[in-house]
């Protein structure tokens, strides 16, 4: 049974390999959720589903090559050790294998925070009700304010004593406000957003390419959605995604793709239908292009 795009985040467990050593639960924990995993030693790729909190990793013990990409992109590898964290926000499914180096067992612990913490901690920052702004993605960095607050979380977490509800939700707020101030787009260090597409309208758009990948892209459609002329939607989108709405929609149509040759047993020829193309060559060139190899050849490799 192939993964699910996106999942909530008490269920993302189920879809990745591990063992669950701890989780919060009660009353002090709410709108929270700290779970401890220990990691296998090597993982090969999986497909990991979208969730709709942000997602904090950190790593608690063991020094791995943590390699992560989208949409059939180039891997990006992160050398981690004890004290590094990732955040993740991508709405869409991405991918990740990862090496363990060293004898040390790879632990690390996932946190996320629900939105209503989100929306005190933004009203707070910007004195102002409204959405979430978007936090930027973090791979494989060290912020010595954020592992405070997790330690004392892990701590609270794992101690024999009956956890505290002001204690735990003092934390988890002051962690709200501090992801807040220092991780969303404005704040990001060498990123300029500023003109880009709004989170709201990114996401309806990714929503919409997702849900019509055996149609023929129409730039004119999806900015409509966006409420935009096709002009201004296709130079924020660029702008916000690093890639063009067209050449955005032939790399997720790439993904779905590999997936289904993956996970399934479906016939390249239906394999090509369902993502929109009609005729096998035109597909297979397409795959070759942005994969590297042709279907058949890909799914061989399995």
């Amino acid at each position: 049974m192939k993964p699910p795009e996106r999942t909530s985040a008490a269920a993302l467990e189920n879809h990745l390999p591990g063992k669950l050593v701890a989780a919060s639960s009660g009353r002090p924990w709410k709108d929270l959720l700290v779970q401890i995993f220990s990691r296998q030693q090597l993982q090969e790729p999986i497909l990991v589903p979208a969730v709709p909190e942000p997602l904090i990793v950190w790593i608690l013990s063991g020094t791995a090559v943590v390699e992560e990409r989208e949409f059939g992109g180039s891997w990006q590898a992160h050398r981690v050790t004890v004290g590094d964290f990732f955040l993740t926000t991508s709405p869409t499914p991405y991918e990740l294998r990862w090496k363990v180096a060293g004898p040390q067992p790879f632990e690390v612990m996932h946190l996320y925070l629900g939105l209503p913490i989100f929306t005190r901690a933004i009203k707070d920052v910007f004195k102002r009700d409204g959405g979430i702004p978007r936090l930027r993605e973090v791979s494989g960095e060290t912020d010595k304010a954020l592992s405070l607050l997790l330690e004392q979380l892990r701590s609270e977490l794992t101690s024999r004593r009956t956890p505290s509800l002001l204690f735990v939700q003092g934390i988890a707020q002051s962690l709200a406000v501090h992801l807040v101030r220092t991780y969303t787009d404005s704040n990001a260090k060498g990123r300029d957003q500023r003109g880009g597409l709004p989170a709201f309208k990114l996401r309806k758009a990714t929503d919409f390419l997702e849900s019509h990948l055996d149609d023929e892209f129409s730039l004119g459609r999806l900015a409509n959605e966006a409420g935009m002329s096709e002009f201004h939607f296709c130079r924020l989108f660029k702008k916000t995604t690093g890639f063009a709405p067209s050449r955005y929609f032939i790399r997720m149509r790439m993904e779905k793709a590999r997936r289904l040759l993956r996970e399934t047993t479906k016939s390249v020829i239906d394999v090509g239908l369902d993502v929109g193309y009609s005729s096998p060559s035109h597909f297979a060139q397409i795959f070759r292009r942005e994969v590297g190899v042709v279907p058949s050849h890909y799914r061989a490799r399995l």
